[in-house]
């Protein structure tokens, strides 16, 4: 493989080079480059024009460009202003000498502080034809096009390369998750040392030149060894010319000292993307130096464009048919538990298995507090320490942060660690060496080196943890990867070429075999089943709420009816049995007269029965239950509560000082600070929107004259606010401002049943608000 020198940023913590290679201030020495303003004045240009041109760089400097170019090529340089950063024009330059005529191939491109032109000799102004364009690759097209199967396609396409290119050695590298990477396809002279099958450490190519790559997609240098030829500037000017899209940027040292020790003297790198990302490079070394024409190059990246497109298209079958399966498991799965009616008995029955979803050994469902077992597994106190640290350390975080190339730790590459993207890193918890990351679970490594945990709820403690066991596997690296790195003595790790390529076999313990993404993926896709049937199951109560709700005013309606349409006519029996008995009881006779008193006894009976069952049907009647009550622990029950029936995986809720312990009905005014702490959060069109809940020894309120000397109690928001002719219509029953489909609806009771509990309490409740800024709402609980 080949170790690009392009690294343009490390932490302190490396100590690699003075400065980025994209600032180097040199070229290759096979070509001359040509630094211009926005007016195409010649700034920077390399010290070798001479050669090339027969004019030395001080002649040129501050010169414009048609000191050298024609109207024409220069009105196709000038193109270059108008196109994004890195983005290059390519047009043939004639440039007269005094030697005569040279013919050059020109490349020109904008940074964000000049327009580079680079001038490659060409031996004439011949130009490359379509058809000899189209004979160097229709063919290889075709071969690559009618072959499946990965490894064979791969295998084409180092054959492709080695065709077209005649280098001594063509490699396709692919990396991993951690940016280490191997040999997965090889085309060589026959008396060369193999290299398929070896892996490299992270640090051969690091994460700032994996970048580079996606933006410059080719690396070319014909003789390793060539001198750099330094850039020259005008007087007084030091601003640097950034080279990150430069074909000529000059070699870094470590590089040169790196391939030398592996042979090679010249390099062709052409980069491969698939989904926008990296996928892996194919590498072309031969052992003396070796020149490429520009349109080579060019057709070489073509066809890696078309590779490119290809890999998302070549898939193992066995690993297609595997992600059929898994797709297959999981429909199942979520039929089932969606038909359920207990949801830890749904995941936890034999078919289709939780286990099978993503190929694992051992499963633990976390419910609350209750946790449920499923094939090999650490016990249920191992299980719920290894959440705790989930939860507590932070891992995922901290370990994405913590391997690759800006650690001292070993390389290896099957020993992964990943997390899902920021979206969901709060979701998803993946690793294949989990003892490495979390020591305790050296206990149970036979069962659980692989973790792979999934965070169904960010509010209840709902997980589902799938493990898998060690397996001891051998990687072959192409030499010890840790000589690549040297510690010094402040502690910085600096990063030198490594002096043996030899076969260096490791065996990599602690690791179970690694999750593969679409395991991943179908485990995030469970979890989202998950929350769409609980939603569903919170819509059917819902319903069902609304519906009892309906019924109870139905039921106090009747109760109004009753109470009031019964109550006149009893009272007429009553008040005409009364007058028969004192007045007509001398005509009666002891029969009547006990006939009468028992119709004033049913009467009286059956107005109690009325009254009863009018003050079930109304809020307030009983007396209420008044304890010594702890207003933070009530409040924190409030806020979890409200946590757990919103989507927000934080509310922002001010709690300036701590609240008083006060005599009250602790469960009626758990219902009043739900209200009103709810209303607060609902009626809110605020982007960064806050309550606040507290109290005030002494208060005096607007409008009011009367002063409080004992504790007020207040929530406070800064939502829409309230109009000061509507303070009274609030608290009446069923009064709503807005309609029913505006904040998310309600019946508009919360306030009055509120009102009736505050007053039960001996306390009375108001509200204060400016229109658009905020309301506070106040209320006593006696004296």
């Amino acid at each position: 493989m080949s170790q690009p020198e392009d690294i343009t940023a490390q932490t302190t913590s490396w100590n690699n080079h003075d400065q980025p290679i994209h600032l180097s201030g040199s070229i290759q020495p096979h070509g001359l480059l040509l630094a211009l303003n926005n007016n195409l004045e010649i700034w920077q240009v390399s010290n070798n024009t001479k050669n090339y041109l027969d004019k030395q760089p001080q002649d040129l400097l501050g010169q414009p460009l048609s000191c050298l170019l024609k109207t024409q090529q220069i009105e196709a340089v000038k193109q270059c202003l108008e196109k994004k950063i890195g983005s290059v024009t390519t047009v043939k330059i004639p440039i007269t000498t005094v030697n005569g005529e040279r013919y050059f191939d020109g490349m020109a491109h904008r940074t964000t502080n000049a327009v580079i032109l680079e001038l490659e000799p060409r031996d004439s102004d011949h130009e490359v034809s379509f058809l000899d364009f189209h004979g160097l690759v229709s063919e290889a097209i075709a071969h690559l096009q009618n072959t499946s199967n990965m490894a064979e396609f791969l295998h084409l396409v180092a054959s492709e390369y080695r065709q077209i290119t005649t280098f001594d050695r063509v490699m396709i590298y692919q990396f991993d998750e951690q940016g280490a990477g191997s040999v997965v396809a090889e085309v060589k002279r026959e008396d060369l040392p193999p290299y398929l099958g070896l892996h490299y450490p992270p640090t051969d190519i690091p994460a700032s030149a994996r970048q580079l790559y996606t933006h410059c997609l080719l690396r070319f240098i014909p003789n390793i060894t060539a001198q750099p030829i330094k850039l020259i500037s005008q007087d007084g000017i030091t601003t640097p010319v950034d080279l990150s899209w430069s074909v000529l940027r000059s070699v870094d040292p470590c590089c040169v000292t790196y391939h030398q020790n592996i042979g090679a003297a010249a390099l062709f790198v052409i980069a491969l993307i698939k989904d926008q990302q990296l996928w892996g490079l194919i590498s072309c070394h031969h052992h003396t130096p070796k020149h490429l024409s520009y349109e080579v190059r060019k057709i070489c990246e073509f066809l890696a464009q078309i590779v490119s497109l290809e890999l998302g298209h070549k898939v193992i079958h066995s690993e297609l048919d595997y992600q059929v399966k898994l797709k297959s498991l999981q429909s199942e799965f979520v039929e089932s538990i969606s038909q359920a009616d207990n949801f830890i008995d749904a995941l936890i029955k034999p078919q289709p298995s939780l286990l099978a979803l993503v190929g694992a050994t051992g499963a633990a469902v976390c419910l609350d507090n209750e946790i449920t077992l499923m094939g090999a597994t650490p016990d249920i106190e191992q299980v719920r320490a290894l959440i705790a640290w989930v939860d507590s350390e932070k891992a995922g975080e901290q370990g994405a942060g913590s391997r690759g190339e800006n650690t001292g730790v070993r390389f290896a590459p099957f020993s992964s660690f990943h997390l899902s993207s920021d979206q969901i890193s709060n979701r998803m918890f993946a690793t294949d060496s989990l003892p490495k990351l979390y020591p305790e679970a050296m206990q149970f490594k036979n069962i659980a080196s692989g973790l792979l945990l999934l965070r169904i709820s960010q509010i209840q403690r709902y997980y589902i943890l799938w493990f898998r066991p060690e397996v001891l596997q051998t990687v072959n690296w192409a030499g010890d990867p840790n000589s690549s790195m040297q510690v010094d003595a402040d502690g910085s790790i600096t990063l030198c070429p490594r002096q043996s390529f030899e076969q260096w076999q490791e065996i990599v313990q602690l690791t179970s075999l690694p999750w593969k993404q679409c395991e991943i993926d179908n485990a995030l896709a469970l979890r989202n089943a998950i929350v769409g049937i609980v939603l569903s199951k919170a819509e059917e109560l819902a319903k069902i709420n609304q519906e009892l709700e309906r019924s109870n005013r139905e039921l106090a309606s009747f109760a109004y009816a009753a109470s009031h349409d019964l109550k006149e006519p009893l009272r007429g029996i009553y008040n005409f049995s009364t007058i028969l008995i004192e007045d007509y009881a001398q005509v009666l006779d002891e029969d009547g007269i006990e006939y009468l008193q028992t119709v004033l006894s049913l009467s009286v009976r059956m107005e109690t029965l009325i009254n009863s069952l009018l003050r079930l049907s109304q809020l307030g009647q009983a007396e209420p239950h008044l304890q010594a009550t702890n207003l933070n622990e009530l409040l924190d029950q409030v806020i979890e509560m409200i946590c757990a029936s919103r989507q927000e995986a934080q509310l922002n809720i001010r709690i300036p000082r701590p609240l008083p312990t006060v005599q009250c009905d602790p469960v009626l005014l758990n219902e009043v600070l739900s209200n009103l702490i709810i209303n607060a959060l609902k009626y809110n069109d605020k982007t960064e929107y806050w309550v606040e809940v507290g109290y005030l020894e002494e208060f005096k309120p607007q409008n009011h004259q009367k002063n409080y000397s004992y504790p007020v109690f207040y929530v406070k928001d800064n939502g829409i606010g309230i109009h000061a002719h509507h303070y009274q219509t609030i608290f009446r029953l069923f009064k709503r401002l807005h309609s029913q489909e505006k904040y998310g609806g309600g019946t508009g009771a919360g306030l009055a049943i509120s009102k009736k509990i505050i007053e039960l309490h001996g306390g009375q409740i108001w509200v204060e608000s400016a229109a658009g800024i905020g309301s506070t709402f106040y209320f006593t609980l006696g004296q």
